[in-house]
């Protein structure tokens, strides 16, 4: 059989549009690790926070947004690809969450450290209302919002640590 050139563009822009979002939803393969993928994906965040902690307010805003709205459309599409809801190769929303503890937080040495200990506690430990929103939304904007709220519960304890070093 003879391919042409329009059946060879079509395989290509199938392909393609399978791994893309499947680059975005593992995390570049960190959400493929055997064991703790979601941990291994919160650890993608910490060269992005590197990368950002000297920028504005206002870029990390968006650089957040971005991340977000990615994720999303990536965690939906992971949904139809994988079959099921939140799966663990989804680790784009554990760094979207480390980000939010992240942001607008001081360069200080500890600050890394702590922000991540406390998103991967609430992320796993999921207190009220993240387990509900972890339970009752469901699609990419599910996977996304319970790990932002995360990242929102462990911003304000790393504030209060922060206060204390």
């Amino acid at each position: 059989m003879v391919m042409t050139y329009e059946t060879s563009q079509l395989i290509l822009r199938r392909r393609f549009s399978w791994f893309l979002p499947r680059l975005i939803y593992t995390g570049f393969g960190l959400g493929l690790a055997p064991c703790a993928p979601g941990t291994c994906g919160t650890l993608l965040g910490l060269p992005l926070y590197f990368f950002w902690v000297n920028s504005s307010w206002a870029e990390q805003l968006a650089v957040l947004a971005v991340i977000f709205y990615l994720g999303w459309w990536a965690a939906q599409r992971a949904e139809v690809d994988l079959g099921r809801h939140d799966d663990p190769q989804v680790v784009i929303d554990e760094v979207a969450g480390y980000l939010v503890t992240m942001f607008a937080i001081p360069a200080h040495p500890g600050a890394w450290i702590f922000g991540f200990i406390f998103f991967r506690f609430f992320d796993i430990l999921k207190p009220w209302p993240i387990n509900v929103v972890d339970q009752k939304i469901l699609g990419g904007v599910g996977v996304m919002v319970d790990d932002v709220m995360a990242g929102l519960y462990a911003q304000i304890a790393l504030r209060l640590v922060l206060l204390v070093l």
